[in-house]
């Protein structure tokens, strides 16, 4: 599932890295930290790799 706003692309990014354990869980907040809970690695990878040229800032 593509992310659709660079703000949730950049959330997903968090979350998988924190995730991985290359972050520690501690600095998530909001969005960040409900995907990290409730999203397998698989789909965070696939929201973080979304390219971000042609998304919007945030979704209306």
């Amino acid at each position: 599932m593509p992310a659709r706003s660079k703000a949730q692309q950049k959330a997903a990014g968090a979350a998988l890295a924190a995730k991985r354990g290359d972050a520690p869980k501690k600095s998530l907040k909001g969005a960040s930290k409900q995907m990290e809970e409730s999203m397998s690695e698989k789909e965070l990878e696939d929201m973080a790799s979304t390219r971000r040229k042609t998304l919007p800032e945030r979704k209306d």
